[in-house]
């Protein structure tokens, strides 16, 4: 059996980078070790078109800082970084002190202007990794609305979707976060932004459809029996 502690985040990113790093580390702190953590898309800067550069360059930071702090839990969040001459919005998986997973996000928000700002990654970025013997995937936002992700992701255990997505399609959010969950008999870990204008709704949801979420906490926590994955592909057989 393997049972892992999961932490999904939800807190408001300021304008201080520091600030927000900050903060992420002392929540990262206050969940037990061996755990398995999600934070919001871009959650150490937001999407700062302004200030491009300079989020680009505070990843480095960040991304030495959330090495170390990965040495007893794993650590999953997307943040802004530069190369091949143009931005990207790359989730990071930080496992045991190393980087154990990278990704860049193939489909950008058009209403959010990302289109704009950021290159699109190779949706052959997007592929199942090993995690502890956990079969894991991830998709950044608004990649959720996208079915051809969902099946790249068929046969996971665990799907870490990290979002800053809006109040007014936190319908969707919620409806599609669960979907997934049903469709893939996997557990889902969902987390967004708590901003003015963000729908919050971090969950963790497992095989069998059910939530767990409060918007009144920063941190989401379940314990998670991966038996449950076996249980209910046998119970409701589709093949995975």
């Amino acid at each position: 059996m393997i049972s892992r502690g999961l932490y999904t985040l939800q807190f408001k990113t300021k304008q201080n980078f520091e600030e927000n790093l900050a903060h992420l580390k002392s929540l990262i702190i206050n969940c037990e070790a061996q755990s398995i953590i999600l934070a919001p898309e871009v959650c150490l800067t937001n999407f700062c078109y302004q200030r491009m550069e300079e989020a680009s360059e505070f990843a480095k930071v960040a991304t030495e800082v959330l090495l170390k702090l990965s040495l007893d839990r794993t650590i999953v969040l997307s943040m802004i970084e530069q190369y091949h001459k143009g931005f990207y919005n790359t989730l990071k998986v930080f496992h045991k002190g190393d980087l154990l997973h990278l990704q860049n996000k193939h489909k950008l928000f058009p209403l959010g202007d990302e289109h704009l700002h950021f290159q699109a990654g190779d949706i052959e970025e997007i592929t199942p990794f090993n995690l502890d013997g956990l079969k894991c995937g991830a998709i950044n936002c608004f990649e959720l609305r996208f079915i051809e992700i969902w099946q790249r992701l068929k046969g996971c255990d665990l799907i870490f979707v990290p979002a800053q997505w809006a109040k007014e399609r936190k319908d969707h959010f919620q409806t599609l976060t669960k979907a997934l969950a049903i469709t893939t008999q996997s557990f889902v870990m969902a987390s967004n932004g708590a901003n003015d204008s963000m729908a919050k709704g971090s969950c963790i949801i497992t095989p069998f459809g059910y939530v767990i979420n409060d918007d009144l906490k920063k941190i989401i926590n379940y314990k998670a029996n991966f038996d449950d994955i076996t249980k209910v592909r046998k119970f409701m057989n589709i093949g995975l």
